[in-house]
Order: structure tokens, then sequence, then C-alpha cells
């Protein structure tokens, strides 16, 4: 028996979740309230310890799976330092998984997404999005890339069938993804945020590794510092 504790902070939520074996033991996603910062900083740990303490403690933790994007920048360095944290203190195998990858298998639960490629792309901001295809068996067709929406769009407009899409990137950029061929879920569909629980899936299919974020592009920091520095 495996017990899975996995987390993801790539996007604006804080998701955590606990399964044993597959089976959803704890799950939980925290947002921020409108037009506040994410809580990542604040709910993390809190979270973790009120999904563990349900288990019984950290002692009956098997593996620890954490998001490592592509998102958002300050969202990843809280979670890869606490999973690295929590790693090192408690002596427990951590193992990555691709945010975009987790996305991908939550737009897999729906039913019309059998026998489908996957589409999961999230909102990077600048008129940009983070996207990634998968196959229908959950095989990653394309590795995760940073394109503007006509760029995704024609990308999507090559592909021989038209992909299942969700994810806060669709959304911002519904109309140009429809326009190419993408089936893009509702609005309020819940595929459209990161499920832990995918996290754990992926951890238990997974193998430790060490916990490198995937950005795909120059954090705005460093951007505005070489900009103010010529």
């Amino acid at each position: 028996m495996s017990l899975v504790v996995g987390f993801d902070t790539a996007t604006e939520d804080v998701a955590v979740a606990a399964t044993r074996d597959g089976e959803v033991l704890e799950e939980r996603r925290i947002v921020a309230p409108r037009g506040e910062r994410p809580l990542h900083a604040t709910a993390l740990l809190v979270e973790l310890e009120a999904v563990v303490d349900k288990l019984g403690g950290w002692q009956h933790v098997d593996v620890i799976g954490v998001g490592i994007g592509p998102g958002s920048f300050t969202g990843l360095r809280v979670g890869l330092a606490t999973a690295r944290g929590l790693a090192q203190a408690l002596a427990k195998p951590a193992v990555p998984v691709g945010t975009l990858t987790a996305l991908a298998g939550g737009i897999g639960e729906r039913p019309e997404a059998e026998g489908r490629t996957r589409l999961a792309a999230l909102d990077a901001r600048r008129g940009q999005t983070f996207a990634a295809l998968h196959g229908p068996g959950g095989e990653q067709l394309w590795p995760p890339l940073v394109a503007d929406p006509h760029e995704l769009g024609r990308r999507v407009a090559a592909l021989p069938e038209p992909p299942l899409a969700a994810g806060s990137g669709t959304l911002r950029f519904r109309r140009e993804l429809q326009f190419a061929g993408a089936e893009v879920l509702p609005d309020g569909d819940a595929a459209h945020r990161i499920s832990a629980r995918q996290i754990c899936v992926l951890t238990a299919a997974g193998s430790p590794a060490p916990l490198e974020p995937v950005y795909l592009r120059t954090p705005d920091a460093e951007i505005w510092l070489e900009r103010d520095t010529h």
C-alpha cells in the first residue's frame, strides 16, 4: 500500500490531496478572495498539516508529490521550497509532476474526453499561455510551451482531430482556440482548475527526482531589473 500526499501551487489556487493506492482520501482547494493575492505562502502548510493529521501523521506518508509548473513564479517557489523542506526533514522521497500534465489528467476524467487529445493551457499573462497537448492515454504529444493565442491557434488548427481543452488559458483565449477547432469545456467546469488528486496519481506512477521548476520564460522581476540597468 502506498500513501501519497500531493500538492500544486503553480496557479492562483492552493491544491492539496492525499491518496492511498489510487483512492482519494482527502482533497482540498483554497482559492484567494477575488481581487486579493494568492494564498500560497499562508495556506499551503496549514492545509498540508490538516490533511496529514487526518491520515494519522507524516509517519504514514510514503511519498510526496509536487507540481513543478509551468505557472506562477512566486507560487512555484513556495511549493517547491515546501516540498524540498518536507522531503529533507522527514526523509521522504519526492516526485516532481508537470502541472500541465496534471491538468490534462483532469480533462481526461470528462466523459467527452474518451479517445480524444487533451489540450491543457494556463493563462501566462503578458498575452500568452502555457500549454501542452496529451493523447487519449495521457501520453505527452507536445512538451510544455509558451505561446500567444494566435500561435497556439495555428498549432491546434494543424491537428488531425480537434482536442478537448481546459485551463485558465483556454478561458482567456476561448474565441481563438474555438476558431482553430478546439472544444473548450464550459466556463464553470472543474477541469479548468488543477486537481491535486491528479498530482497524487502522477506521483504514484513516477519516480523520485530533483525538484526543479519549469519556468519557460524569464521572470518579470528579472526583465524589470535588466530594463532598469540599461
